[in-house]
């Protein structure tokens, strides 16, 4: 089965962070707050695909570059 990511979402989707794909890019990520079993939401995208911006747990939202977001692994 295909690993879904949080750039994989279309407007209005919601997933649980399950884990994180690339090392690096997990601790900026958990520092943001996008912690595992928090629920995300894909609330907009930028006319060109790039950047994204998504709910993290209800709080607050947060842009991500595609890049990012595909290291935010969902179930």
């Amino acid at each position: 089965m295909p690993v879904k990511t949080v750039s994989h979402l279309k407007k209005g989707e919601k997933g649980i962070i399950k884990s994180f794909s690339d090392k690096v890019m997990s601790l900026k990520l958990l520092e943001m707050g996008c912690l595992p079993g928090c629920e995300v939401r894909l609330d907009a995208i930028a006319p060109f695909g790039d950047p994204i911006c998504i709910n993290v747990g209800g709080n607050y939202c947060l842009s991500l570059r595609l890049n990012e977001a595909s290291a935010i692994v969902i179930e």
